[in-house]
Formats: structure tokens, sequence, C-alpha cells
């Protein structure tokens, strides 16, 4: 499992609006009014502002929000151009994808404060989503105990988000995204299925569908197809096991959890039927083994979150990789900023004092 890189993405990987963010379009407008006053009235004092959160998390987002204080941290001079601050700031920041504590302070920025007081709501921002989906992702890789895990959540959120998502996704051990911007800044693909799409166009045969799509792309990707179109799993995985071959990788179960597959209802009474359940995947198993595809891989997904495959892997179901969606992207990791310092002395509000982190590293 990866526990982060020693290494930080360069600013330009980002694409960030900077002029943007240096006139505080995206910014809380507090801020904003904040940096203007002190500069009109002239008063600059040097601060330390020291930014943390309050789970058992891993640290996502943090090189874009270097990025974001390397880029637009800064003020306008008296001929309307602007002069970058970064130079004028100290920097120290854990690095992306390490495990964090509560209350543990994972970046501080040091400087006179009109510099970059702009920034709080972007960098927080920032901060909050990628450490948010790490978090998620690290406890379902944890679940999945080695398996595969396939980050599937981009028709649940907004396409905006993809480039970071992905990113954080993949740092925190998953193995696949199914997008192209998600894999972007690393420089992969986006990877996928035959889809239910498809498979409807070809009038509902996944046979057919699966023999254009694996012609088309098998040199270029493992061909899985969706196997539950029909309803009856485990037939049509073999259906289209005998019709692919060696172009077959495996098959993806993905039962509505308001239906019951077929080749359950013979079973049903001790166990709920609904959905993708031990039971099925099982079947699709035996299926496969008895028609001698035991070496078709078998992808699970459709409403599982950690617990579910923490169940699964403790039930020994025959799963070789987990599609997982909606649930990596919800709940939420805030982040604070805090003034903590004042040219050099302790000043920080109510509750709130300055936590050194000896892990912290500077940012040059």
């Amino acid at each position: 499992m990866s526990t982060g890189s020693r290494t930080r993405l360069a600013p330009e990987v980002f694409r960030l609006p900077v002029a943007r963010l240096r006139e505080g379009y995206y910014s809380d407008a507090y801020f904003v009014y904040t940096k203007q006053l002190l500069e009109e009235v002239g008063h600059r004092p040097r601060v330390l502002v020291q930014v943390f959160q309050k789970h058992h998390s891993r640290l996502g987002g943090i090189d874009e929000a270097i990025a974001m204080l390397k880029l637009a941290a800064g003020q306008r001079g008296p001929d309307g151009r602007w002069v970058p601050g970064w130079e004028e700031l100290e920097v120290h920041a854990l690095y992306e994808g390490d495990p964090i504590e509560p209350w543990e302070t994972v970046l501080t920025i040091e400087g006179e404060y009109p510099l970059f007081a702009h920034l709080e709501t972007v960098y927080l921002g920032s901060l909050a989503r990628r450490s948010l989906i790490m978090r998620n992702v690290d406890a379902v890789v944890r679940a999945a105990r080695g398996k595969p895990i396939l980050y599937f959540p981009a028709r649940h959120d907004h396409w905006h988000v993809q480039t970071g998502d992905g990113w954080a996704a993949h740092v925190a051990g998953a193995i696949g995204v199914s997008t192209d911007a998600q894999a972007s800044w690393w420089g992969g693909r986006g990877v996928g299925t035959v889809p239910h799409g498809l498979i409807a166009a070809y009038g509902g045969d996944t046979v057919a569908a699966a023999r254009v799509f694996a012609e088309r792309f098998h040199a270029e990707m493992n061909i899985t197809v969706l196997v539950d179109f029909d309803n009856d799993s485990p037939r049509t995985a073999v259906e289209v096991a005998r019709a692919l071959g060696s172009q077959l990788w495996g098959v993806r179960l993905d039962t509505s959890e308001r239906m019951v597959d077929r080749s359950l209802i013979d079973s049903m009474g001790e166990f709920d039927p609904r959905g993708v359940n031990p039971q099925l995947v099982a079947n699709v198993r035996r299926a496969l083994d008895d028609a001698g595809f035991g070496d078709v891989r078998i992808v699970v997904s459709g409403g599982f979150t950690a617990e579910k495959i923490d169940r699964f892997e403790r039930l020994g179901v025959p799963v070789d990789a987990y599609g997982v969606g909606s649930s990596l992207i919800r709940g939420q990791n805030d982040y604070t900023a805090d003034v903590v310092m004042v040219e050099g002395r302790p000043c920080a509000k109510a509750g709130r004092s300055y936590r050194p982190n000896p892990r912290l590293e500077r940012v040059l």
C-alpha cells in the first residue's frame, strides 16, 4: 500500500486559473477584504498560519495547495503588475498520501499576511476534497486485502473534480480509474468494461456486444464484460467466455440491489438474495469453473463500501477485483487554518495554539 511520494507535483500539472486565484475570485470575500485592507493601511504583520484536520486520514491535495501559494501568493505593485510573493514565504508541509492524525499540523505558512491571506479558502478546499478521496480509497484498499480496487465514481460527481480526485485515488492505492482525466496526472488511461449501453445497442445481446468490443480493444486493455443484462449472470458469463476465449480477462457483476439474479431463485431463504451477494458470486465462479474457464476473473460492483468489501473478504467470496463508486466521494474531511504566531509571538484564538510537527519538511 502506498504511503505517499517524497516528491511533489510541479505547479504546472494543476493548470490553475492563476489570474482568478490572485484576485480572490474563488475565495471567501472576507479574506479578499482582509488582504485589501492590510495593503491599503500598510499593516504587514509577519504571521505563521497552521493547517490541520480532525480525522485519522491520508493527506491529499497538499501539492495543489503548495502550487496555489507558489503561483498566486503576492500583491499588485504600484504599476498594477503582479509581484509574486512565494519567495517571501517559508512553507513547511507533509507529503501527498502521508497518513495523518487528528489535529496534526500538515502545513505551515509563514510570511507577511497580506501576501497569502486571500488563498485560505482555496488551499483548504483542495486539502479537504483530496483528503476525503484518499481516506475513502485507503479504507477500501485495506478492506480488499490486496485485491485490485477500480475507482468508478466519475458519474456521481461534477466532471471538473476528476483530475485531482483520480490522482488522490491513485496515490491511496486504487489500481484503475475510469476516465482519462482521472489518470492524467500520472500519464495513465481510463479503464472500463463492456457497458450496458453497448449491450442495449446490440439489442440486449451481451455476447454480440462483447465480441465487437473485444475485437476492437483487446490489444489495448483487459476485456471485462458486464454479465447482468439478462439477470442471469452465471449463464451469461459462460456464454461470453465461450465466445471470447482468450480475449476475455474477466466478467463484472453489477446486479441492482433491488433485484434477485435468476440463478438464486431456488436457493432463497437463508440469505439476502438481492444485488451482488456472496452466493451470486459463488454461482458465477462455479459456472465458469465447470465450463473450463477457471482463469476468467470476477469483478463486482454496485453499492460496495469498505464494510461490504470487508464482509466479502472475511467470508472468502471468490472475487478478483472490486469496482467502487459513489461511496468513495461521500463524507467530509474538512481542514482549518489558524494564525497562531504574529511577529514571532504566540497569538491564536482561544482554544488554539501553535502545534509544531517534526514531520513537516521545508518546501523550496
